[in-house]
C-alpha cells in the first residue's frame, strides 16, 4: 500500500526569507536608479567666472635701511 503523506503546515518557512530578498532586491533597484540615472540629461556645462586679480601689496620697510 502507497504511504500517504499529508504535508500540510510545512514549507512556509522560507516566505519570509523570500520577502527579505525581495525587498533588498527593490532597495537596491532604487539606489541603482539614483546613483546611475540621476544625472541622466549629459553633463551640466556650468559657468565659471572666477576672479583672482587682487591689488598689489608692498613689504613694510625694513627698520634702519634707507
Amino acid at each position: 500500500m502507497a504511504d500517504n503523506i499529508n504535508n500540510t503546515g510545512s514549507g512556509g518557512g522560507n516566505t519570509g526569507i523570500a520577502f527579505i530578498v525581495g525587498a533588498i532586491v527593490v532597495v537596491l533597484a532604487i539606489v541603482a536608479y539614483f546613483v546611475f540615472a540621476r544625472g541622466g540629461g549629459g553633463p551640466e556645462t556650468k559657468d565659471i567666472n572666477v576672479d583672482v586679480n587682487v591689488p598689489a601689496v608692498s613689504a613694510p620697510a625694513v627698520p634702519g635701511k634707507s
